[in-house]
């Protein structure tokens, strides 16, 4: 996928296109270090003995005891299994038996050149989960980015053979397509992750450090609505905060509710050591749904696209400097020839200015909104269109251009690559 650098043209314009966009790259964690848990020394002061004709402290009350001051009978039975789980433990436990014989592990081997240039092996792995009976497995996009042989493995130690169906660097997603025998394709439940709320349980299962198959963890959500940057420099939106231990090899696994639906892939960690720190994120599966038709039809996602190459992202201060019409938007500075807007006849700039000692284009139309929608940054605007619309649908455009405003209506078109 190309990068899209050069949006702001110089250090005041860059720094006002990158304000507040607040992202965590997608960072594999290395090899674990084998660590030796510190010794703790108990800190509670003793207590004190009571003073002369002071009544010493009651005893510690009895569970009949306190059962009685809470008005339950002491004789109401505990709300655990026989194997002694209470209903928590036992959802978990329920979620994994049904949940982990979909969840696989990969390996992947890229060729590598080593310092002599000569061509080495590289393996890799990660984790995937089945989603229908014809071997289809949702993972990551850079867990098989680059392999050139993918197996799969069912938890009996058999390698099966996988290709690659679809991928979306974009979002970090792909799916592949296992030959394996159709009782191992236990396909899992897609959920929502529409509805969901910080604090819920979260459950994990995955193959950390290629080692340990369908190791399970748990947590909650800790956070919703985050942004991650994706393996093509864009923003993943919507991304999933998680606790649930995630660590290398682990990456493409699903998150689970605690009915064992998916939630989300397990994407990526943040963490100074590079291991689990309890900040793990994962892609929404509702931003997964939106691509899986495309990526199992055409092996890709065809992205909304109107074709601004570079802008700038009009605050007050570019306004007032330039003497612009308006304090927010995109100034145009160059349109892909053949693109969406480039065919409506918007123009890009028209001239150049010096301003201290940077040469900024000017003359360009301004995009004021998209359907009503404010646009102050191009971000705002990828968002816009990858989470509300598809190729082919008409978006109102609302432009300036000098002093004078027009809207006109535009058909997305897909993104090339």
């Amino acid at each position: 996928m190309r990068s899209r650098r050069g949006w702001g043209i110089g250090l005041v314009l860059a720094a006002l296109i990158a304000a507040g966009c607040s992202t965590a790259l997608l960072r594999p964690a290395p090899s674990p270090v084998r660590t030796v848990a510190p010794t703790f020394t108990p800190t509670a002061v003793p207590a004190a003995a009571p003073a002369a004709g002071e009544q010493p402290a009651a005893a510690a009350e009895t569970p009949a005891a306190v059962a009685q001051a809470a008005g339950v009978s002491a004789s109401t039975p505990a709300l655990v299994s026989a194997a002694g789980l209470d209903i928590a433990e036992q959802r978990v436990v329920d979620v994994y038996q049904r949940v982990s014989p979909a969840v696989v592990s990969i390996t992947t081997q890229v060729m590598r050149r080593d310092f002599f240039f000569d061509v080495v092996p590289e393996e890799g792995a990660g984790s995937g989960f089945v989603i229908d009976q014809a071997g289809h497995i949702l993972t990551n996009y850079h867990v098989i980015e680059g392999a050139e042989r993918i197996e799969v493995n069912f938890g009996d130690d058999t390698p099966y053979p996988a290709e690659v169906v679809g991928v979306d660097p974009r979002n970090d997603v792909a799916v592949i397509r296992a030959d394996a025998p159709a009782d191992l394709l236990v396909p899992v439940e897609l959920g929502t992750s529409a509805n969901l709320v910080v604090g819920q349980r979260a459950i994990a299962i995955g193959n950390p450090f290629g080692q340990f198959g369908r190791t399970l963890t748990t947590g909650v959500i800790s956070a919703l609505d985050r942004t991650l940057e994706g393996q093509d420099g864009r923003t993943i939106t919507g991304v999933i905060q998680t606790d649930a231990a995630i660590n290398r090899g682990n990456s493409g696994g699903p998150l689970l509710d605690s009915s064992g639906r998916v939630i989300g892939i397990n994407s990526a960690i943040f963490s100074p050591t590079g291991t689990s720190a309890g900040v793990g994120f994962s892609v929404p599966i509702d931003t997964v749904r939106r691509l899986l038709p495309d990526l199992l039809t055409l092996g890709r996602y065809r992205h909304p696209w109107l074709g601004i190459r570079y802008a700038y992202a009009v605050t007050p201060g570019l306004a007032e400097l330039l003497k612009l019409p308006v304090d927010h938007g995109l100034l145009l500075v160059q349109l892909y020839e053949g693109s969406p807007l480039a065919l409506a006849n918007v123009r890009g700039a028209q001239d150049e200015a010096i301003l201290g000692n940077q040469r900024v284009y000017i003359g360009g139309d301004i995009l004021v909104a998209v359907d009503g929608q404010p646009i102050g940054r191009i971000q705002e605007l990828e968002i816009l269109l990858e989470d509300n619309h598809r190729v082919g649908d008409t978006v109102n455009v609302k432009l300036m251009r000098g002093t004078e405003e027009y809207t006109i209506a535009v058909q997305l078109a897909e993104e090339p690559n």
